[in-house]
């Protein structure tokens, strides 16, 4: 399975974050995978941000769950985060990744995935 993260590299504060994390050689609705977005701010640990099930069904970090959108496009075997209201300290690479229900955590680790994606760099500023 390979992931692919992209997106717009520089975001202004207060806008709105879109990434798309493309999905190849393996289904996005397989059972019993879970589909997070995860990013590391510089000089930080790795945040788990939230994540879409197989079923469709979300999770998300409390603390960014008001500003944090995660969807998917079965078609297209593709899955999106969106993040409003960005903040300057928004800033990180953000990576898509795949693993069982134990990747849907607050403290992440480098194992919990199975597959990641090589990770897109954003940058919020004006």
């Amino acid at each position: 399975v390979q992931l692919q993260a992209s997106g717009p590299g520089l975001v202004k504060p207060s806008q709105t974050l879109s990434l798309t994390c493309t999905v190849s050689g393996g289904s996005i609705t397989t059972k019993y995978y879970y589909w997070s977005w995860i990013r590391q701010p510089p000089g930080k640990g790795l945040e788990w941000m939230g994540a879409i099930a197989y079923s469709g069904n979300t999770y998300y970090d409390p603390f960014l769950a008001s500003r944090t959108s995660i969807s998917r496009d079965n078609a297209k075997n593709t899955v999106y985060l969106q993040m409003n209201s960005l903040k300057p300290e928004d800033t990180a690479v953000y990576f898509c990744a795949v693993g069982p229900l134990g990747g849907v955590t607050a403290t992440p680790r480098i194992d919990d995935y199975d597959y990641w994606g090589q990770g897109t760099q954003v940058t919020v500023s004006s």
